[in-house]
């Protein structure tokens, strides 16, 4: 149930969506994963395009993630869930908060791909329900009901990530049917046999890697890639990432306090292996 009008009222009011549009740099955004509107607020200031508020690793609950999608939009930042499991009422409970886009993971096959934007999609492209009166207040301009019933189906961003090896071998054809492939690092190379230890990554994790992208390209469709740091972050933007997560504020969090203390104490800071 697409508008048909390319410059739509949500359309501009999809910050992440626009920066893809425009294609001039990479979106780079953080990972919440502690709960808490005032974590989400400082995380949305911190420059960051979008915010991924993890409801499937992270200490997110429903409640918690309907306080933090509408904390993030309202610093004009995009805020972006990514649901604890592939199942259609968690697609709709996430979209239903007002955010801008989904992200799903640990997909399989093309079918669950399939099935995935069936659930995030209005009919008749999809079967999601309508009724939520808290999703449109979290797009500036604010669109109404029926606006936002015709454009929502354009407009919000349906992502996946690539992190199983049955996921890699199908992504040729998975990459056409979504707006973003993801990419989990760790994940992906445990699954394809090849785990992330000690921050190495084995060149069998960079063939996968590449190929990802590629079939993203081919497809015209966006790439994205979870990363532990802003110099790693930094070598994926130049590789031609549309999509890049510089830090969670977990790992941030810990690593600041801990390299504060050093400076206090007056001890040597210890380079430690990238983690998530």
């Amino acid at each position: 149930m697409a508008s048909g009008n390319p410059t739509s009222k949500m359309l501009t009011a999809n910050p992440l969506k626009q920066i893809f549009t425009q294609e001039s740099r990479p979106a780079m955004g953080v990972w919440q994963m502690l709960p808490g509107a005032n974590i989400s607020r400082i995380l949305a200031r911190s420059g960051a395009d979008w915010v991924m508020v993890d409801c499937e690793h992270g200490n997110i609950d429903d409640a918690a993630m309907h306080e933090a999608v509408p904390a993030i939009a309202a610093l004009g930042v995009s805020p972006i869930v990514r649901i604890p499991d592939l199942q259609p009422w968690m697609v709709k409970r996430a979209l239903d908060s007002g955010a801008h886009g989904i992200l799903a993971p640990l997909i399989r096959t093309v079918e669950d791909v399939k099935n995935l934007v069936t659930a995030a999609k209005f009919p008749p492209e999809g079967k999601r329900g309508f009724g939520s009166p808290i999703a449109m207040q979290n797009f500036n301009p604010m669109p109404t009901f029926t606006e936002y019933l015709q454009q929502a189906n354009e407009s919000l961003l349906t992502m996946v990530q690539i992190e199983t090896q049955e996921a890699l071998d199908s992504v040729e054809e998975i990459a056409p049917l979504v707006d973003v492939i993801f990419i989990g690092p760790f994940d992906l190379g445990n699954n394809i046999g090849h785990p992330i230890i000690e921050g190495k990554m084995d060149p069998e994790l960079d063939e996968a890697i590449e190929r990802i992208l590629k079939a993203a390209v081919t497809a015209g469709k966006k790439c994205g890639i979870f990363c532990t740091g802003g110099e790693q972050a930094k070598r994926y933007a130049d590789k031609g990432f549309n999509m890049i997560s510089v830090a969670t504020d977990y790992t941030l969090l810990g690593a600041a306090m801990a390299d504060s203390l050093t400076i206090a104490r007056g001890q040597e800071k210890q380079d430690k292996p990238a983690s998530y």
